[in-house]
């Protein structure tokens, strides 16, 4: 469990994708089916007698129609409190629950740090008033039953998947998580020293260190998603903060459900109610989430660490989701870095220079706060400043001339095409729709969805230029380099290329963090 704190807004984004989607990410392409598989939405065998083209450019299909679930035959405001999205499938006998709860990093007490991740992973696994936690699992194991829970950044969320001849038992079971915790205190101790034992590797994973200081250079140190657990802070907590952590902000009113599987939706509902029925406590409506963010000056930083790679994140300010500027940048993205062997960087850092193996940009509209545009790769220490030149030649190529037709049509048919892949299954409905609850956006856009296929194929090259000239702006960059220092600055001989010299000459070197109170340490970086 390597600095759980710094990854986790990484872990949201992930966890977010099969609900947001068009986060410049790259995905499968839509292909055609072979016989007897379900057949992508749109495409149609070819009729009796129609020649098959000999080769595959030549393969044309209709246009895709595809009409995202809209919410409201889903969507049920349950008596006790929360929204829940109900979707019933009868393919499979399973029933998937799971719950979204307003809580997180940014209500955790400070000094308390890592309070969050020690809630988030013994609710569920730490035992109730009526089951020793290996009463528990014992129990659950019997069923087949999977229960979940986590926080992460600003959502916390609990999960129960069963068959749905037990769904009753399930439901007993839940209750008791989310009203008797037992928190046992033997799971705490084993807790508390994994993530002791987690905090003291954090400085021999460069891609570790890259995320954290990747993350104070973007958003400040003092900014809560930021706020990192030191041995100190774990020590602190007791039973007594997770039992009063989870009285104040797990609460019904403060929950949003989806759920789908093998039941009737009024039986479902029934149920439902009855599960958050006479709750023994009445929590805190959770305050605005902050957004004093504070992103570094634009240069390079560096952070000497002897491995092999130097990894590189090349960060810009980022925007919010409901920015009107977000799909042109989606689409604009999707071509600089986000759409993988098609897109500019790996064309140029990857495939053309042999430079990196892993390279590419993201541009995600943040939902809690702007997240920054970021573009990184990995590369020997020696190549890594010519890898940063040439990135940044991409971002300016992509201000200084339009895109080309095929690039924003490919850009823009795979974004399409794509769309059906998030409503696959009925759980995926429920859950997308549920996170548009539990996000907000349901409340002052209750059609997005609807709208998405429309907006993506009005962006035009022009769009896409006007975008990238406004957010690409090289002389504002923060680029981190994580490697050894002197390889780095040495360069490629072959091409002269200063790492220092990539945004105005302004270069500072950052030092390594002491692991168990992330305090910087004294002298150089080692």
């Amino acid at each position: 469990m390597q600095n759980s704190k710094s990854s986790k807004r990484g872990r949201a984004a992930f966890f977010l994708f099969p609900f947001a989607l068009l986060i410049g990410l790259a995905a499968c392409q839509s292909r055609k089916p072979a016989a007897g598989c379900c057949p992508v939405p749109g495409a149609e065998a070819p009729a009796a007698g129609v020649a098959i083209p000999d080769r595959p450019e030549k393969l044309s299909f209709p246009p895709l129609e595809f009409h995202p679930p809209k919410p409201d035959p889903y969507r049920v405001p349950l008596k006790s409190g929360p929204v829940a999205y109900i979707v019933p499938d009868h393919e499979l006998p399973l029933i998937n629950l799971a719950i979204y709860i307003h809580t997180g990093d940014w209500v955790e007490p400070v000094g308390k740090e890592g309070l969050t991740d020690l809630c988030g992973t013994l609710l569920t696994r730490g035992g109730t008033e009526k089951r020793t936690a290996q009463e528990l699992e014992e129990r659950l194991a019997f069923l087949a039953a999977q229960l979940g829970s986590s926080i992460h950044g600003a959502e916390g969320t609990v999960s129960l998947n069963l068959l749905a001849k037990d769904l009753d038992e399930g439901l007993t079971i839940l209750r008791e998580v989310l009203t008797a915790p037992r928190y046992q205190q033997d799971r705490i101790d084993l807790q508390k020293q994994q993530m002791l034992q987690g905090m003291q590797q954090r400085n021999d994973d460069s891609a570790n260190i890259e995320r954290t200081e990747a993350g104070f250079l973007a958003y400040g140190d003092n900014f809560w998603d930021n706020r990192q657990e030191t041995a100190a802070s774990v020590a602190s907590i007791t039973r007594d903060d997770l039992l009063a952590f989870q009285r104040q902000w797990f609460w019904p009113s403060n929950f949003v459900l989806a759920v789908s599987g093998d039941f009737e939706r009024d039986v479902m509902v029934q149920k439902l109610d009855q599960l958050f029925a006479n709750w023994p406590w009445h929590g805190t409506p959770p305050p605005p989430i902050p957004q004093d963010l504070k992103m570094a000056d634009a240069g390079v930083y560096l952070v000497d660490k002897d491995v092999n790679q130097g990894r590189v994140s090349m960060q810009l300010p980022g925007i919010m989701r409901a920015n009107p500027d977000y799909w042109p940048i989606i689409v604009m993205n999707d071509i600089l870095g986000g759409g993988g062997f098609t897109s500019r960087i790996v064309n140029r850092v990857r495939s053309d220079e042999g430079l990196a193996y892993s390279a590419g940009s993201s541009f995600p509209g943040g939902v809690y706060f702007p997240y920054v545009f970021t573009a990184s790769f990995q590369s020997k220490s020696r190549s890594v400043a010519y890898a940063a030149s040439i990135v940044i030649e991409e971002m300016k190529r992509m201000a200084a001339e339009p895109v080309t037709r095929e690039e924003l049509e490919n850009s823009k048919r795979g974004y399409i095409e794509r769309l059906p892949r998030s409503f696959a299954s009925k759980a995926q409905v429920a859950n997308v729709l549920a996170y548009e609850e539990f996000t907000g956006r349901f409340a002052t856009e209750p059609d997005f969805w609807q709208k998405v296929i429309p907006r993506i194929s009005a962006v035009t090259q022009e769009d896409v230029q006007r975008v990238a000239k406004k957010y690409l702006t090289p002389d504002r960059l923060v680029i981190l380099g994580v490697g050894q220092k002197g390889e780095i600055l040495k360069g490629d001989p072959n091409h002269p290329v200063a790492f220092t010299n990539l945004v105005g000459g302004k270069f500072t070197e950052l030092p390594l963090r002491d692991p168990l109170t992330m305090k910087p340490l004294p002298g150089p970086a080692k």
